[in-house]
């Protein structure tokens, strides 16, 4: 075995530098302890997370890195307290794999708010010291509590990304209660988290408008993800009309732009959500304070929500759009990701053709 590839236990594709190009790659997996699982995986989605990291934005990135953390596989090995999962069910897991469990957020099922940080899946410290990894391998251990059950009727396919995209937005919404039927929903963005809005807004019942600079998804948009109405944020006129009428805007536009044309939207009370990430927020004190607005951020969700959230889809037939390719088509992926050229989110077979 060459020394490129590495030795170990676990075939993956990483990332040796800040040049973010993958190629395989060969690590031990830490044991399997008593409240444990080992999850063959299937599939694993592509996050925008995963350009960041394997590309060393924050510049603390942890060499070589395994990107994924929209893992869904069958359970291959217990350990020997394991309660929650038995050998060939399927599990799924998210963004963290552990947290403090001691503070009142862990004691709360509220993980990714805990107050000494959530361990990551990728690129964060696991329970022996060693650097966590994540889903572009062939298998992962992950302690029960932070596994998600995925139900029989929930493809494994569609519901990789639940666990980043689809929980980003899912969790503020509830936390918000924007699972008002009557109620409207504007959606800033249509990419991998905006369609997901999108999704659940429609399963809510809420009156749901996509608000983007591309003219060009209008038609998917209203034709295939339901929207019922689309507004282009840079016509003005367009915008004026709109004024005070959404209770809620969930915002997952990453690039920079302005706030107070959408704070304009939201209606006396209305809620404003930010789950992404631009350089900087600013808004005039006037559009938050007159009309008691209300402005929130948003992460992802604690465990208890992200089932909830999982089963919702199972029953609702809640599923994402996706596009399924091969490991080895991972370095192209990424990079249509920053081109913003996917709908809505790639899906790794990780079964078929991780060899």
């Amino acid at each position: 075995m060459s020394s490129e590839l590495g030795e170990g236990d676990c075939l993956a594709w990483a990332a040796r530098d800040p040049s973010g190009v993958l190629s395989p790659y060969r690590f031990d997996r830490r044991k399997v302890g008593s409240k444990d699982v080992l999850i063959k995986i299937t599939h694993c989605g592509i996050c925008y997370a995963d350009v960041a990291w394997t590309r060393n934005h924050s510049g603390i990135v942890k060499y070589p890195v395994v990107p994924g953390h929209e893992i869904v596989g069958y359970v291959k090995e217990v350990g020997s307290n394991v309660s929650k999962f038995e050998v060939g069910d399927r599990a799924g897991v998210g963004t963290y794999v552990n947290s403090c469990r001691q503070c009142e957020f862990c004691k709360e099922k509220l993980e990714s708010d805990c107050e000494k940080g959530m361990t990551l899946t990728f690129d964060g410290i696991d329970l022996d010291g060693t650097v966590t990894k994540g889903g572009y391998s062939s298998f992962i251990v992950v302690d029960e509590s932070y596994c998600f059950t995925i139900p029989e009727n929930l493809p494994s396919a569609v519901a990789a990304p639940l666990l980043c995209a689809g929980i980003t937005v899912y969790s503020p919404m509830m936390r918000h209660k924007m699972n008002q039927p009557g109620k409207s929903l504007g959606v800033i963005g249509l990419g991998g988290l905006g369609h997901m809005a999108v999704k659940f807004g429609k399963a809510f019942g809420l009156k749901v408008t996509v608000l983007s600079t591309s003219v060009s998804k209008k038609d998917e948009a209203i034709n295939l993800l339901g929207a019922d109405d689309f507004v282009i944020s840079s016509d003005k006129e367009s915008m004026k009309a709109m004024a005070r009428s959404l209770d809620f805007i969930i915002d997952t536009a990453s690039g920079n732009h302005d706030f107070d044309p959408y704070m304009s939207l939201l209606r006396t009370r209305g809620v404003f959500v930010l789950v992404s990430f631009p350089n900087d927020v600013k808004f005039s004190p006037r559009n938050l304070n007159i009309g008691s607005k209300i402005f929130s951020g948003s992460l992802t969700g604690g465990t208890e929500v992200t089932q909830e959230m999982i089963d919702f889809c199972a029953a609702n037939k809640v599923y994402p759009e996706i596009e399924v390719v091969p490991i080895d088509y991972c370095n192209e992926a990424l990079e249509r990701v920053i081109n913003k050229d996917v709908r809505y989110r790639f899906v790794i077979d990780v079964e078929n053709s991780l060899k």
